[in-house]
C-alpha cells in the first residue's frame, strides 16, 4: 500500500510549530458549521480519564500525526474531514444501549485520537457525526448515479471501486483494524457482487425505457 502513498507516516509534520491549533482553520470551508467549539485541556490528570478511554486502542498508528496533514489526505480522497472521520469512529465504538456517549467522547477527545487536541461539547460531537452521515449519503447517491447513468464502462467502474476500496482499507488499518487476506477478499467479492447487480439493474432500466419510447413512437405514428 505504500507504493500508492498510503502511509501513516505521511501525516506527521511540523504544523504544531506554527503556534496555531491543528483544528483552528482546517475545516472552516467544509460547510458543516465551521470550526467547532473546544476547551483546551492539554494535560488532563490520569484520574480524570475513564478506564475505557485509557484502554482505547484505535488510532495508535497515528501517534505524531498532525491534524492538517490528516485533513489534507482525506480531502484529496474523500468528502469527509479528519474531525468527522475520528468522531464517526468514536461514536460507533462508544455506543451503548441508550445511545452514543457523546459527553465522554467530547471530554476525552485528545486522549482518544492523537491528532485531536481540543475537547468538544456533546453538541459539537453530534454535529460532526451528523455531517459525516450526510456526506456518506450524498457520496453514495453520487456514486450510484454515476454507476447507473452509463457514463462509465464496466472496466472504469472496476477501477473506481478498486481505488475507493484501497483508501477505505487504509483508513481501517490506521484505525487499528487488522483485516486478514480472507476478510479482504470476502469484502471485495461482496462489493463486486453489488456492482454487478447495479450494472444489471441499470441495463434493465435503460432497456425498458428504450422499449417504452419505441412503443410511444410507434403509437404516435398510427393513422
Amino acid at each position: 500500500m505504500d507504493e500508492d502513498g498510503l502511509d501513516a507516516s505521511r501525516f506527521e509534520g511540523d504544523d504544531a510549530a506554527s503556534g496555531r491549533g491543528p483544528e483552528s482553520t482546517a475545516d472552516a470551508d467544509e460547510g458543516d458549521g465551521g470550526s467547532m467549539p473546544g476547551v483546551p485541556d492539554p494535560d488532563p490528570q490520569d484520574d480524570d480519564v475513564p478506564e475505557d478511554v485509557r484502554k482505547y486502542a484505535r488510532f495508535t498508528k497515528m501517534d505524531g500525526a498532525q491534524y492538517d496533514r490528516v485533513n489534507e489526505f482525506l480531502r484529496d480522497r474523500t468528502y469527509i474531514t479528519a474531525r468527522e472521520w475520528a468522531i464517526a469512529r468514536l461514536c460507533s465504538d462508544f455506543r451503548t444501549e441508550t445511545g452514543v456517549e457523546m459527553t465522554k467522547i467530547g471530554e476525552n477527545l485528545p486522549e482518544l485520537v492523537p491528532f485531536m487536541t481540543d475537547t468538544y461539547s456533546p453538541q459539537a460531537v453530534n454535529q460532526a457525526r451528523a455531517s459525516f452521515e450526510e456526506k456518506v449519503r450524498t457520496a453514495g447517491a453520487t456514486f450510484l448515479y454515476g454507476a447507473m447513468c452509463d457514463f462509465f464502462t464496466a472496466e472504469e467502474l472496476d477501477d473506481v471501486m478498486y481505488e475507493a476500496t484501497e483508501v477505505a482499507k487504509f483508513l481501517l488499518e490506521v484505525e487499528g483494524v487488522d483485516l486478514s487476506v480472507e476478510e479482504e477478499l470476502e469484502a471485495e467479492e461482496r462489493i463486486s457482487s453489488v456492482m454487478r447487480e447495479v450494472r444489471e439493474a441499470s441495463e434493465e432500466l435503460r432497456a425498458a425505457d428504450l422499449a417504452e419510447s419505441e412503443e410511444e413512437a410507434a403509437s404516435d405514428g398510427k393513422p
